[in-house]
C-alpha cells in the first residue's frame, strides 16, 4: 500500500516539508488508542533467532534506523513500532543550529537515492536529552554526535566531549560523525591525527565512567584505500569499540538522474540504491582487516531484503537503513527480518 498509494502521494511535495508533515501526523496517530498496537501487528517480526549480541547490548534483530531520520528523538516511541532492532537519533550538536540554507534535500526516483546539505541541523542536546528521558519504548537507542558549524577542528574535542557527557545517561552506545560532507571542515577530523586525537579523548572519558558504553566511529564512503587503513589503525590502537560503514557520498558517478538535475542541485551528500556497491566494498575491507570478531554496523543502499542479506554476508554485524525507509516504506524492516529466518531455516 505504501509504494503503490502512499508514496506517489508524499513524493509529491518538497522532501523536508513531507517528513515534518510525516512526524506530525505519526505523532499525532501515535495517540489515539490502540494505534500503536496496530502499528507493532502490521510491522513487527519477532524470533529470538533474530536477536544479535555486540558491545554487550541484545539487539532484538539486526536492523536498525540510521541517524539523520530522527534528529531530535522526537519519534522514539512511533518508530519502535515499525520493528527495528534499534534507532540512532542525531546527528546532535551541543547548541542547536538551523543547518543549511533550504533547499537542501533532494529525491532522485530514477536513482532510488536522495541528495541532502543538511548541515546538522538540530534542536540540539539538551532537547535531545529531555525527549529521551521522557521516552516509554525501552529499544536501545544510538547517540550519534557532532560539532557545531562554528566551532573550529581545533576545539572539536569539546563539542563532542560536551554531547558525550549530557547523552550518557539516556543511549546504549554513542556514535562519532566526523564524515558528514554538510559542515565545512568536519571530514578534515577524519585525518589521522585530530581523528587518534578524539577518539582517544572520548575513550579516556569513557573509561572513567562506573559503566562504560560502546564507542563507534562512522566514516565516509569517499576515503582511499590508505585512509581506511588509517582509520584500521587507529581502531586497534585506541580500541574503538565498532565502526559503521557508510556516511553519505560526495560522488554523483553512474547517475540515471540528467547531469542538469544533479548540476542544478549542487552540494549535498548522496545515500541510497547508488551507494550500496561502494559501502559494501568498504565494510569488506574492514572485516579483512579487523578480523570477523570485530562490531561493523553496514548502512548505505539497502532497499531490500536481498541488499541487507548482501550486507550481512559481506561481514557487517548489524545494518542501518534510511533511505530505503523512505522509497520502500515500514513494511521493509518485516520483509528483511523475514527474510533473515528464511535463509537462517534454510542453512541449519
Amino acid at each position: 500500500m505504501y509504494k503503490s498509494l502512499l508514496r506517489p502521494v508524499l513524493f509529491r511535495f518538497d522532501p523536508e516539508n513531507i517528513h515534518h508533515f510525516t512526524f506530525d501526523i505519526l505523532k499525532s496517530a501515535g495517540n489515539v488508542p490502540g494505534m500503536k498496537s496496530l502499528w507493532r501487528k502490521l510491522y513487527n517480526y519477532e524470533d529470538k533467532s533474530l536477536e544479535r549480541q555486540y558491545f554487550g547490548l541484545t539487539f532484538k534483530n539486526p536492523v536498525g534506523l540510521a541517524a539523520g531520520f530522527d534528529k531530535d528523538a522526537k519519534l522514539i516511541d512511533e518508530l519502535d513500532c515499525f520493528g527495528f532492532g534499534f534507532i540512532e537519533i542525531g546527528t546532535v550538536t551541543p547548541k542547536a543550529q538551523p543547518g543549511n540554507d533550504k533547499p537542501r534535500l533532494f529525491r532522485l526516483p530514477d536513482d532510488q537515492a536522495i541528495i541532502n546539505r543538511m548541515g546538522f541541523n538540530n534542536d540540539g542536546v539538551e532537547e535531545a536529552l529531555e525527549r529521551l528521558k521522557n521516552r516509554k519504548s525501552s529499544i536501545i537507542i544510538g547517540g550519534n554526535i557532532g560539532k557545531n558549524k562554528v566551532t573550529p577542528n581545533e576545539h572539536a574535542f569539546d563539542d563532542y566531549q560536551y554531547c558525550f557527557e549530557k547523552l550518557f545517561p539516556e543511549v546504549d552506545y554513542f556514535v562519532v560523525n566526523v564524515s558528514s560532507p554538510n559542515t565545512p571542515n568536519l571530514r578534515a577530523l577524519q585525518d589521522k591525527e585530530p581523528l587518534t586525537k578524539l577518539l582517544s579523548g572520548l575513550m579516556e572519558l569513557n573509561s572513567k565512567k562506573e559503566k562504560r558504553k560502546p564507542i563507534l566511529l562512522k566514516i565516509a564512503p569517499d576515503l582511499s584505500d590508505n585512509q581506511l587503513q588509517d582509520i584500521v589503525d587507529i581502531v586497534k590502537d585506541v580500541q574503538l569499540d565498532g565502526l559503521i560503514a557508510t556516511n553519505t557520498t560526495i560522488s554523483r558517478a553512474g547517475l540515471n538522474t540528467s547531469r542538469e538535475k544533479i548540476e542544478a542541485i549542487g552540494a549535498g551528500g548522496l545515500s541510497g540504491r547508488p551507494l550500496r556497491e561502494r559501502s559494501t566494498q568498504i565494510l569488506r575491507f574492514l572485516r579483512g582487516r579487523l578480523g570477523n570478531d570485530f562490531p561493523i554496523i553496514s548502512v548505505g543502499g539497502i532497499m531490500s531484503a536481498d541488499d541487507a542479506i548482501e550486507k550481512l554476508q559481506a561481514g557487517a554485524s548489524l545494518i542501518q537503513v534510511y533511505t530505503g525507509f523512505i522509497y520502500e516504506g515500514p513494511g521493509l524492516i518485516k520483509k528483511i527480518s523475514k527474510a533473515l529466518l528464511k535463509q537462517g531455516s534454510r542453512q541449519e
